[in-house]
């Protein structure tokens, strides 16, 4: 049975999730890229609750950011920072999901370090 591109991909997570758990003092972001935008929660593991939540999704009738995709990365990293720092918190877990360090997921995290998260 062929394994499909998704499956490698969720493979590849699970591997890293085995590794890596976020907790109160330093939260988990986990980070999903659909081929149209990207998304990123802060989770604590040890109580299973999203604290935080963003993408650039806006919605139907939401206006989102001008750019390209990975432009909109870097912008969704330094909101979720400023998200972050209004709830006390100053160092993160970083779980790629999956996918490579490069493109979206990298502008992503390199707006969370320029904002003064430590990853």
């Amino acid at each position: 049975m062929k394994t499909t591109k998704s499956q490698k991909r969720i493979s590849r997570h699970n591997r890293v999730r085995a590794k890596i758990k976020g907790d109160t003092a330093r939260p988990r972001v986990a980070i999903y890229k659909s081929n149209k935008f990207t998304y990123a929660q802060v989770i604590d593991d040890a109580t299973g609750k999203t604290l935080i939540a963003i993408s650039d999704y806006a919605g139907k009738k939401g206006k989102s950011a001008k750019g390209t995709k990975t432009e909109k990365a870097s912008l969704n990293g330094k909101a979720l920072s400023e998200a972050l720092k209004k709830k006390g918190i100053d160092a993160v877990v970083f779980d790629r999901g999956g996918f490579k360090y490069h493109g979206r997921v990298k502008a992503l995290a390199e707006g969370l370090r320029e904002a003064g998260i430590k990853l």
